[in-house]
Parts: C-alpha cells; structure tokens; sequence
C-alpha cells in the first residue's frame, strides 16, 4: 500500500468514525437492541468503506451512510422479532403469585448507555429531543410500528429530515413518507403517551435530591423511606424474568421477600436510556466485598419514581458501561 493510499484510507476512517454515535443511536432506536445496534453499525462502517469508491458524492457522506444503515436494520428486522418489556407481554403479577419465569434474550428491550447512542451537542432543545428519543418507553413504543414506519419517524421527528430527504433515502414518494408518519404518529400517541418520563439535562435541583434520598433508601433497604419516594402505581421490572409489579405495597414486598438478599447493596450512578440509573452491587457472601447484580433505569414523573427497572443480566450488561464484575469496596471507593 503506498504512502499516499494509506493517508487517503485513515482519512475515510476518520471521517466515517465522525458518525458512529449518532448512526448506532439510529440503529438502537429502530432495533431496541444496545448490542445488535453496534453489529448494524459495524455492517454498515464496513459496506460503506468497500463501497466508497463507488460514492459519488450526489449526497453528502451522512445521508449514504443513514441509507446502509436503514438497510442493514430493515434487513434485520426481516426476521419479525420485535422487543419489548415486561409490561408488554403479561400482565401485572400481584406479589403472592410472584415467579421468577425468564425468557429468552432476544425478547427483550435493551438499556443502552447515553455515551453510546447521544452526540455530543451543545443544543439543550436537540439534546432534550435525543434524550427523550432513547427512553425505554418511547424506543418500546416504536418497536410496535411496522419498520419502515419506525424509520420514518425517526428521521423525521428525532432528527428532522426533511420528508424529500427521507423519501429519497427509502426509494419512495413525499406523499407515502407523509402518509406513514401520519400512522405513526398515530400508534404512538396511543401507546406512549400514557408513560411519559420527565427528562432533564441536566437534572434539575428537586429530580436531583429525588435520587439521593432514593439512592439513601435503597442502600439502606429502609421500605418506609422507599414506599414515600415512588408512585402508588409504580411499576418494576427485572428482564430477563417476564415478572412485573406495580404499585408499592407489592414492590417492597417483593424487594423484603425474594429480593432481600439485595440488602446492603451500594449503587453506582450511569447514565442509560436518557434516564437517570444506577449499577447495583450486591453483597457477596462466597468471595465477600461486592458483585454486580443489575442495571436499574429510573423513570422521574411529577417528583416521584414511576418507573425501576432492573436488567440482571450483568456479564453483558456491566462492561457494556465499562463497569467491573466485582468490587472489594464501596464502588466510589472501587473506581
């Protein structure tokens, strides 16, 4: 390789590399898949590296590499899962007929780190819209829409193509890019509406006390300072188990039941989802100090918790934010 094609080849991979955030937060809002996302964007970095030279440059390199990605996500979906949280699949189990009953990985909605899928931008209004666009129940209301309706709306609404644009992107009409937002706007208004989480970037000064007493109640296992912090129709969660609770009676019964080996737990602040969330650490008895245990995603409405959700399945989860499997400390201490 001379000297001159390989200044030319770093240069694509820079340029290319300029656009991973923003095209994996693409891919994980059509896929809900943190993982799958980064394989969609891995794809397209490598088709469009094989294909430039074939790039005539009729669109600006962005817009090429958000038609492979669609691509590569619309043929993904072609195999019909689509993901989802608890709540979508079952009903509320009262805590009496709590079961553990876990189901395949592919099942469900992934937590994602903010890092991974948020541009940096110095626009508070683009990123309240990027972060709102990542929650967990927004990017599970668009796992509903059929796919090309999912990418429509989100090249229009999230991020403000034009409809021209998206219509040349999908090889279709204005009118039937129009007609499909139209849709699914409609779909969404019905299905996420109802669970909208407050967001604030950064949190304000009462969303912020909210999560220290919460973090103070649940190191503590205190039930009664828990019980004053969340909903009365709160609702918990704990992938990959299809068990859901709501409202607090049943949810600190559940954490002073079969959650009780939670107590003594220390809490690691992340950012995932547009949310605010915490890595648990769980005391562990055989090796002592402290062992991963689950990702928790809050969800904040009208100065309260409504929504905790705990991922357990830590050996994916844990790096995925670049956190260790087991601490000897405190993890403020760890880190």
């Amino acid at each position: 390789m001379s000297e001159g094609t390989a200044t030319a080849t770093a240069e694509l991979d820079v340029r290319l590399e300029r656009h991973r955030v923003e095209l994996t937060g693409y891919c994980y809002r059509m896929l809900g898949s943190s993982f799958e996302a980064e394989d969609a964007v891995q794809d397209t970095m490598i088709r469009a590296w094989r294909s430039y030279g074939k790039f005539e440059g009729r669109s600006s390199l962005r817009s090429w590499l958000y038609r492979i990605a669609t691509n590569v996500c619309l043929d993904m979906l072609n195999a019909g899962n689509k993901r989802a949280r608890p709540m979508d699949l079952t009903e509320s189990t009262p805590l009496a007929q709590a079961a553990l009953a876990p189901r395949p990985d592919n099942t469900w909605l992934e937590p994602v780190p903010d890092a991974r899928v948020l541009p940096a931008t110095s626009d508070p209004a683009e990123a309240a819209v990027a972060k709102e666009s990542v929650r967990l129940a927004f990017v599970a209301a668009l796992q509903k829409l059929p796919s090309k309706q999912r990418a429509v709306l989100i090249l229009r609404e999230v991020l403000a193509w034009k409809a021209s644009e998206v219509a040349e992107l999908l090889g279709t009409s204005v009118a039937s890019v129009n007609s499909a937002l139209q849709r699914a706007r409609a779909t969404l208004a019905e299905r996420e509406g109802q669970a909208a989480a407050d967001v604030s970037d950064p949190l304000d000064q009462e969303q912020q006390k909210l999560l220290e007493r919460y973090v103070a109640a649940f190191e503590g296992y205190d039930m009664a300072a828990l019980t004053v912090l969340l909903h009365e129709d709160a609702v918990m969660t704990m992938p990959p188990f299809d068990l859901w609770l709501t409202g607090t009676s049943d949810i600190t019964g559940f954490m002073t039941t079969l959650g009780a080996p939670c107590a003594g737990s220390h809490l690691v602040p992340v950012a995932v989802n547009g949310l605010p969330g915490f890595a648990q650490y769980k005391p562990d008895p055989e090796k002592g100090g402290f062992s991963a245990w689950a990702v928790q995603v809050l969800e904040i409405s009208a100065g309260r918790i409504a929504g905790f959700h705990c991922f357990l399945d830590t050996a994916r989860w844990f790096p995925l934010f670049d956190l260790p499997l087991h601490i000897e400390g405190k993890p403020d201490q760890a880190q």
